[in-house]
Parts: structure tokens; C-alpha cells; sequence
């Protein structure tokens, strides 16, 4: 296992996490998974037997008993891993049972130690924007989290670029904390982070871990233009994420299978490499129903792509060329930043555009 400073910290997450989304099956959890405490046991100690020190995890998943599991099978082993949690999504029926308010916060955060049967959460994100609850009422609480030991640092997930912004400007405008890490969806299917969350990521220090980068498994190469697992969460209902040109998903696919071919590797751990690749990005976060997934998936860590491999990944997946970028590309590239290049190094051996 390798393993990286998250953000402008001085933290140390193993490449990849061990995202725990499958543990519980309650609800609408249970199209991806129901495992129980003796299959997230067996599943936890494959990842620690890998180098993983980082298990992820949310209050809403399967509405705590994904927390529950966790905090059951690492007890006597706690101080051996960082655990992160989150908080904002509607967990009940009342008017305070979702956002990112004080009370919201510390009362979901109280929860969720109690769940994970631990005093302290490593990192502890907040799970999606609320525009309605000012962002020093959010900072404030968590600050006070932070202050008494409960939570360790502090991350943002699925924000866009100015949520994260106005975010990190009124930490600092109110010494506050601020996010030190943001977890969003990052795959060669879906590249839109380019555009604002990975530069953010570079120039402002707010280090990426991604969630589900293998895109719910349809880079995993189980999926093609006409096979799907009969078992798959697709199969079960789930929509996540959303494809919008299947024909260009499958042309992903069929670059990432070749290229597996010849190095002997599988579709999913290619997808993975090419992720670790990307600027700003400290960990991944990956999920699985059998060991074997997860077996699979750490051996992607030792992997390293040839710069022929990556021009072949870039050139099938490149996101458009949107303005201001192209405008930028044409005029200002010989003053770009780091920050700048963590989009525009995509679009590099294009000519005037």
C-alpha cells in the first residue's frame, strides 16, 4: 500500500479507503449489499491485511446500522485506522433531521460516536451543500467539535467549486476551520470535477478523495454493451451515477479492456490507476461485495500506466472544452498556474481551439 498527505495537512490516508456503503442492507441500501457483521469482518481484515488504514462510512447509510457494523468489527483494533463519517442528509421525518446546522451537527455527531463505539471521529464530512444554514453556523459547530476532541479535521462532499470557496473564505475570514479534504465522484465516465474541484484541490491545499471510482462497477469490466451482472445494484434499481451517452461509456470500457489485456490486469484496476494519476487526488474509496474485490482493487496501487496507456484513457474520456477554458487555453497558458493545469494538462496537444 502507498500512501499520501491529504490536503494542506499533515495526515497520512492509504491510496485507497474502504468505503463501507454495503454494510447493513437497510432500505435502499439493500440493492447493493446486506452484509452483516461476519461478512464486513471478513471484508475489514482484507483491507487492513492490504495496507488500508482509511474506513469511510455516513450516518444515513442504511440509516446507522452501516456505523454500527463498522464500530462492532473494529473494536480493539480502532487505533489502527482513521474512520470518517458524515452528516447532512434527512435521516427522520422532523424539520431538523437533515442540513447542516448546529443543532443538526453535534446531534448527529454525538450519534455517530456512539455508533462507532469510539470518542472521536477522524474526518468528519459534510455530506452535501445546504444552502439554508450560513456557513459560519456550520464552521462554528464543528469548530466546536474539533475543540473538544470529537472530530479531527473537517471535509467537504459533492460541493461545487464555489460552494467549497465561499467555504474556505469565511474560514478564513473568521479563523475557522476549514475543509481540509472534499470526496465527489471522479471516473475516465465522469471527468466533470476537472473543471473547477480538482484545481481547487491543488491551489487551495483540499486534498481529493473519490467515491465510487469504478463508477458503481460499470468500469469494473463485468458490464459491457450487452452483458450486466443479473446481481448488480444497476439490476436491483440503482441509478447512480448517471450516464447521459452509454455509447461513450462503452468506448471507455473497451480501451480500458484492451489495455488490461496486455498488462495482464483487469478493467477495474486500470480505472483505478489512471484515477491515482490525477492531480489533487489522495485516496479512493472503494467498495466491493466478495473479498475478492478488494484483493483486486489494492493491487491496482503498484500499477503504473505508461504515458502511451494515459494519452490512450485521456483521448476516449476528455470532457468538453467549455468556457472560459478554451478562451483560456488560446491566451492565457503561458501563465497558468498548478491549479490551472490540473484541468488544462487534459487538453494540452490540442492546437489553437
Amino acid at each position: 500500500m502507498k500512501y499520501r498527505t491529504l490536503g494542506r495537512s499533515g495526515l497520512k490516508v492509504s491510496a485507497l479507503a474502504m468505503g463501507t456503503f454495503s454494510f447493513g442492507g437497510v432500505g435502499d441500501f439493500a440493492k447493493v449489499a446486506r452484509h452483516g457483521v461476519a461478512e464486513a469482518r471478513r471484508l475489514v481484515d482484507v483491507c487492513l491485511d492490504g495496507g488500508i488504514n482509511v474506513f469511510d462510512t455516513a450516518n444515513m447509510y442504511s440509516l446507522g446500522r452501516s456505523e454500527e457494523i463498522l464500530g462492532e468489527v473494529l473494536e480493539g483494533r480502532r487505533d489502527r485506522v482513521l474512520l470518517t463519517s458524515k452528516a447532512r442528509m434527512r435521516i427522520g421525518d422532523g424539520p431538523n433531521d437533515e442540513g447542516v446546522s448546529r443543532f443538526h451537527l453535534i446531534r448527529e455527531c454525538e450519534r455517530s460516536l456512539k455508533r462507532l463505539r469510539t470518542d472521536h471521529i477522524d474526518i468528519y464530512f459534510m455530506h452535501e451543500w445546504d444552502g439554508l444554514t450560513p456557513v459560519e453556523e456550520m464552521l462554528s459547530a464543528l469548530d466546536m467539535l474539533m475543540r473538544q476532541g470529537k472530530v479531527r479535521y473537517i471535509g467537504c462532499s459533492n460541493y461545487s467549486g464555489w460552494h467549497i470557496m465561499k467555504a474556505l473564505g469565511v474560514a478564513e475570514a473568521k479563523n475557522l476551520p476549514r475543509f481540509v479534504t472534499q470526496q465527489i465522484h471522479y471516473t475516465l465516465e465522469a471527468r466533470e470535477a476537472e473543471y473547477e474541484l480538482l484545481p481547487i484541490a491543488v491551489d487551495q491545499g483540499v486534498g481529493v478523495m473519490v467515491w465510487s471510482p469504478l463508477a458503481a462497477g460499470l468500469l469494473s469490466g463485468a458490464f459491457g454493451r450487452d452483458r450486466a451482472p443479473a446481481d448488480s445494484r444497476q439490476a436491483a434499481g440503482w441509478t447512480e451515477p448517471p450516464i447521459r451517452d452509454s455509447e461513450r461509456l462503452w468506448r471507455i470500457v473497451d480501451v480500458l479492456t484492451d489495455i488490461a489485456g496486455a498488462r495482464g490486469a483487469t478493467p477495474a484496476q486500470i480505472a483505478l490507476a489512471w484515477t491515482l494519476t490525477r492531480p489533487g487526488v489522495a485516496s479512493l474509496v472503494v467498495g466491493g461485495t466478495e473479498e475478492r474485490h478488494f484483493r483486486d482493487n489494492i493491487a491496482a496501487v503498484e500499477l503504473e500506466l505508461t504515458g502511451e496507456e494515459l494519452d490512450r484513457l485521456n483521448a476516449v474520456s476528455r470532457p468538453p472544452y467549455l468556457y472560459p477554458y478554451w478562451h483560456q487555453h488560446n491566451f492565457a497558458r503561458e501563465r497558468f498556474s498548478a491549479g490551472d493545469w490540473a484541468l488544462h494538462e487534459s487538453f494540452e496537444d490540442l492546437g489553437r481551439v
